[in-house]
């Protein structure tokens, strides 16, 4: 065939490497900041802290649209209130399952959001993957499995609260993706309309449901100004997490972004190994890790060749006189009266 499009995957390379980038930088650190937080300082208030995270986001994003740096855009209340209710739900499901569930059955759930985003793509919105990216997928998620889970104990309350988180994140990234196609909405713009109503409904709910998690008071705690600094830094950072997943979400889609997502568990467990010590690394550890990067190489491969997953309505979509440029030098799959 001729030469790519102006503006297709050779202008992309950049701009795509720098959004994981920046996600797997802000994720990283902001894992830090709260282990040191919650771990070193105690402080377990795991729903709340999301809620101060999204008012500071949605201050900054205030800011910026006061100033001029972000253009108007509309998002309808009833898609709104979708979004906050899956976002808010996952939140206080996620911490629910890691309070009532081992380290091990937590991890295994949180990879079984894949399978589950891929299962939503399939039915609302078409898409069709090639063999080698799901084997690719089974391949991470196998790699990640071997070396993050160990005890795996199983309770009736936590895979309640298990099914619940993984459903409701999984409907949530999947939303994320929705809204900015159909809304044509940038992530900056999508979290303008989402963090203030995420930040209110959390901040009002969430002092209840960490003392029902943790049997402390938000109100009560012993701050110190060690303790403010490192709020503050965990909410400066959220808000790069926070846009840096709606971009990655909204470049590619959530399937794409949990699978090359868990380079960032990866990472994580790297960094812990250079700067905390060695216990835990062993050859059944490294081999996970070795499996897991071997297996998002090959799913960036094999999902980016033509039909590794695409959507099955796709040609149908495209205008006719596109279908002629991409299609220049194969003529036969195009009819005379312009269909497929």
């Amino acid at each position: 065939m001729g030469a790519a499009p102006r503006g297709k995957p050779g202008n992309k390379v950049v701009p795509d490497a720098a959004a994981w980038v920046f996600n797997i930088v802000t994720s990283v650190g902001i894992i830090m900041v709260n282990k040191a937080l919650m771990g070193t300082h105690g402080f377990a208030f795991v729903t709340t802290l999301p809620g101060i995270h999204f008012a500071t986001t949605a201050l900054v994003a205030l800011v910026l649209k006061s100033l001029g740096y972000l253009e108007p855009s509309y998002l309808p209340l009833p898609e709104l209130m979708k979004y906050v209710i899956f976002a808010n739900i996952s939140v206080v499901g996620m911490n629910a399952s890691l309070m009532w569930n081992s380290v091990g059955f937590y991890q295994i759930s949180k990879l079984s959001m894949v399978p589950v985003l891929c299962m939503l793509e399939v039915l609302f919105v078409n898409i069709r993957y090639s063999r080698d990216t799901k084997l690719s997928i089974i391949v991470v998620l196998l790699g990640v499995a071997i070396c993050t889970v160990t005890d795996v104990s199983l309770n009736t309350k936590g895979l309640i609260a298990a099914a619940v988180a993984v459903c409701s994140t999984a409907f949530q990234q999947h939303y994320i993706h929705h809204l900015q196609n159909k809304y044509s909405l940038s992530a900056f713009n999508l979290l303008g309309h989402t963090a203030p109503a995420q930040a209110a409904s959390l901040l009002l709910l969430g002092p209840f449901v960490d003392l029902w998690l943790t049997n402390n008071r938000f109100d009560t705690y012993r701050y110190n100004n060690v303790v403010t600094f490192f709020i503050a830094l965990s909410c400066v950072i959220a808000i790069g997490t926070n846009l840096s997943q709606f971009i990655c979400i909204g470049r590619f889609t959530a399937v794409s972004f949990q699978v090359l997502g868990h380079m960032k568990t990866i990472l994580v467990l790297t960094l812990g190994f250079i700067f905390f010590g060695r216990e835990g690394l062993n050859v059944h550890v490294a081999f996970g890790m070795i499996l897991a990067i071997v297996g998002m190489i090959w799913y960036n491969h094999a999902s980016s060749r033509p039909g590794g997953k695409e959507c099955q309505d796709y040609r149908e979509q495209v205008p006719v006189h596109q279908v002629d440029i991409e299609l220049v030098d194969q003529p036969p799959l195009v009819k005379p009266d312009g269909k497929n």
